[in-house]
């Protein structure tokens, strides 16, 4: 690798760093082949008009069109290359900017699942209720643990 080709690329490689500067640099680029889409489109009408009106003696009024489709369906084809290629500049301008959504995502869900594990093998210990028998009916808030009815009220020390 030569000089040459190491101050070509680092721009480059400098915009593939970047998800912000790789999508200016796919907007520029697509602007640039949008444009060139429209003249290539002015091209084909103009190119279909000239075709269709060119005559030899003797044609009838389908050759001129049958001799011409060849050249119209090859600008055809060039405009559907182009236009799929300023959709896929646009596609990967987005995948490269969801590139560093998952990867700021992974890193987060990977300390998620190691802290869900680190719970899962070294489960807090669970203390016991306390037993909720007699002694809570000894009268210091019965709450819902009270008599149920009158005839309970006997059972309960005053």
């Amino acid at each position: 690798m030569n000089s040459n080709d190491r101050t070509t690329t680092a721009p480059l490689r400098d915009v593939a760093q970047n998800a912000e500067a790789t999508a200016r640099y796919l907007a520029d680029m697509q602007r640039v082949l949008l444009d060139m889409g429209a003249n290539l489109e002015i091209l084909q009408r103009e190119t279909r008009v000239h075709c269709r009106s060119v005559g030899v003696e003797g044609d009838r009024w389908f050759h001129a069109r049958m001799r011409a489709l060849p050249v119209e369906r090859a600008l055809k084809d060039v405009l559907k290359s182009l236009n799929s290629l300023t959709d896929g500049l646009e596609k990967s301008a987005y995948k490269r900017r969801s590139h560093d959504e998952a990867v700021v995502n992974t890193g987060k869900a990977r300390k998620e699942k190691a802290l869900e594990k680190a719970r899962k093998n070294n489960p807090q210990p669970i203390q016991a209720a306390p037993n909720s028998g007699e002694e809570r009916d000894s009268g210091r808030n019965p709450g819902y643990g009270g008599p149920a009815s009158i005839y309970d009220l006997g059972k309960r020390s005053a």
